[in-house]
């Protein structure tokens, strides 16, 4: 009898723990994306693994194991919520060579990110590289204009993070080698909105893109962010 209350009470804490487990968005572009793990799965993937023919060869990243968000929950102990990753895409609707990324920006995809506890989000990467204007700091009644203009659209976003998710905490994070001009906006916006900001540095780079030592120091980063904010 002592034994069968044993097992059952040590099952009821197991089950426990499962539910208290910590839930966690991946909300990113290319760098967040991985073969077959991406919701939904018609999203664009940068990274592939290693049979695949569409992986790019100029970059050493060939297990979703050695992404930095697969490495940020293992060690944190959390469970994946799901990855709303999309590759090249923008916080606004301005895109590369000019064309309307409506469609995987992150104002739009953000209506679909689950019911997470955190949500880590490296969004503006794209922003910074396209070319896209700043426009002005305006923080209500946007409209669909001013979403082709990044201040505008990246306050839109937070209000809506805010809006949506009102039980997540939400962290964004600032990758490195960004024009100035958008870090800047990124800390006042995310200010604004009282959001942690972590901003990322000597992360190491294949074509463009975080090479598995950048991953690597992509999640020790965060982590210590993680650990140091609980």
């Amino acid at each position: 009898m002592k034994n069968l209350l044993t097992t059952a009470l040590v099952a009821l804490f197991s089950l426990a723990a499962m539910q208290a487990q910590t839930r966690v968005t991946i909300f990113g572009d290319s760098y967040s994306t991985f073969e077959g793990w991406l919701t939904p799965a018609t999203n664009e993937t940068w990274y592939w693994s290693e049979s695949s023919p569409q992986r790019n060869k100029q970059n050493d990243v060939t297990q979703v194991e050695q992404t930095w968000w697969w490495q940020v929950i293992d060690r944190m102990g959390w469970q994946l919520e799901r990855n709303n990753s999309y590759s090249g895409s923008t916080v606004s609707y301005f895109g590369y060579r000019s064309e309307n990324y409506k469609e995987r920006s992150f104002n739009t995809r953000v209506e679909n990110l689950g019911e997470p506890d955190v949500i880590l989000s490296c969004c503006i990467t794209n922003d910074s590289w396209t070319g896209s204007k700043l426009g002005d700091y305006k923080y209500a009644n946007w409209t669909e204009s001013d979403m082709w203009y990044f201040r505008p659209a990246m306050a839109r976003l937070c209000a809506t993070l805010r809006l949506n998710y009102p039980k997540a905490r939400t962290i964004f994070i600032l990758n490195s080698e960004l024009k100035p001009e958008f870090n800047e906006s990124m800390r006042i916006i995310c200010r604004h909105y009282d959001m942690p900001l972590i901003e990322l540095h000597d992360i190491d780079k294949q074509k463009g893109h975080p090479s598995v030592a950048g991953h690597k120091a992509f999640a020790d980063q965060v982590v210590d962010y993680l650990t140091k904010n609980k």
